[in-house]
């Protein structure tokens, strides 16, 4: 059962919910971050953050619980989003499920234009937060506008299902890695990240071969999916260092029901993307979104001219005998007037000129 939505609140408690009064609020983007974005330099992944979730009205929330280092993890996001421009950033770290039905932690993400989730171990996050009152926050907060975001764990987390651990490779084989249960804000997906870095091709295929109605979403360090709302289709957009990619098992012929324990699998038909930044993908309609090719103006003068000089040339052949020569020479001169403004020589006389 979905998470019970609250009250509409008062635009201005929001600010990046960005809905009008009376509308009802679209679902904010979800960044889905590889692990290791850069905080030192660029940190672009970092501040497209901050600027989603309200930018000097930020209101941001982390959420370190996948962390084993505990109060210094939240320091340094703490440090880094102040300094990019954050109004306010505030931790929420439930160690437990009945910590994360404490009403105060609800209330603050109930309040936070952006929610980000630490890297660490996905499955203490899954363990700590899915089906709580915590985790119903993250989704209901999803849903009223704001940003959520994360980076390896809090990745993985973001699909309805997760991977929980396995081993690296690029062959899939039978029981090489588990699942568990994540938010599912990004529904029939599953999510793996440091994807190209840990060699993580094989234990994504396995999970597909297993679940062929899941789409397998692979995100590379330093690399954010970002995934809006758009027309009603679910879209993909890929910014930072490396690559997303993602297998689309639709039309999968397996073995994988029949595999012994460790065996290769059978994996043929897997529809592969490969999407580096500035890529998008439509994830309702499984397609890669093709880029529109962008014309400057002066391309634009340049090939109207040239359509225009083509029409005129087809209508002087049509219209006489005239040699293909005679035209070309033709065509040189008044494309040498329009550069250099010079009046153009007389022109010999219309004639057979072959």
């Amino acid at each position: 059962m979905p998470p019970v939505m609250p009250e509409a609140a008062d635009e201005a408690d929001h600010p990046s919910a960005g809905h009008r009064p009376g509308a009802e609020p679209a679902p904010g983007p979800l960044m889905i971050i590889g692990g290791a974005e850069d905080k030192l330099r660029r940190r672009t992944i970092l501040k497209d953050f901050v600027t989603a979730s309200g930018g000097p009205d930020a209101r941001i929330v982390v959420i370190p619980t996948a962390s084993s280092l505990g109060d210094e993890v939240v320091e340094v996001y703490d440090a880094l989003f102040r300094k990019l421009g954050a109004g306010e950033v505030t931790a929420c770290r439930p160690e437990s499920r009945e910590e994360a039905h404490d009403p105060d932690l609800v209330k603050v993400i109930d309040e936070a234009g952006g929610v980000f989730m630490t890297g660490g171990n996905q499955l203490k996050l899954s363990a700590v937060i899915c089906g709580t009152p915590v985790g119903e926050a993250v989704v209901r907060a999803h849903l009223r506008g704001a940003v959520v975001g994360g980076t390896s764990a809090g990745a993985s987390i973001q699909s309805s299902h997760m991977v929980a651990f396995g081993t690296g490779g690029t062959t899939p084989k039978q029981r090489m890695t588990q699942l568990a249960a994540g938010l599912g804000l990004l529904s029939t997906t599953v999510i793996d990240q440091h994807f190209e870095q840990r060699n993580r091709y094989g234990r994504l295929l396995m999970i597909i071969a297993q679940s062929p109605q899941l789409l397998g979403i692979g995100v590379d360090e330093d690399t954010c999916a970002t995934v809006t709302l758009e027309d009603g289709h679910e879209v993909l957009r890929v910014s930072g260092r490396g690559v997303v990619t993602i297998l689309d098992p639709a039309q999968l012929v397996t073995n994988a029901y029949e595999a012994k324990r460790s065996t290769p699998l059978l994996a043929s038909g897997v529809v592969l993307h490969v999407l580096p930044a500035g890529a998008a993908y439509d994830l309702t309609d499984r397609a890669l979104i093709r880029p529109v090719s962008e014309v400057s103006a002066k391309d634009a003068a340049e090939l109207a001219g040239a359509r225009a000089d083509l029409r005129r040339m087809a209508s002087d052949i049509a219209a006489g005998d005239i040699g293909p020569s005679y035209l070309r020479r033709r065509l040189a001169r008044k494309r040498a007037t329009r550069t250099t403004g010079a009046r153009p020589a007389p022109e010999e006389q219309d004639g057979d000129t072959r």
